[in-house]
């Protein structure tokens, strides 16, 4: 599953999920709640750009 950035700096990465935000591991950035923002800045999924394994 691919991996996705914020400008911020922060990598959301579904192999560890989100505990912050009760997010499963395994959960593809796609299958994120409309409502997720970064966890470190609060940016919305929108901003967020995915990284080329």
């Amino acid at each position: 599953m691919a991996r996705y950035e914020c400008p911020c700096g922060y990598i959301y990465d579904p192999a560890e999920g989100d505990a912050e935000h009760n997010i499963q591991i395994g959960t593809a950035f796609e299958d994120l709640p409309d409502d997720w923002v970064c966890p470190k800045c609060g940016a919305e999924k929108e901003f967020f750009e995915r990284l080329e394994d």
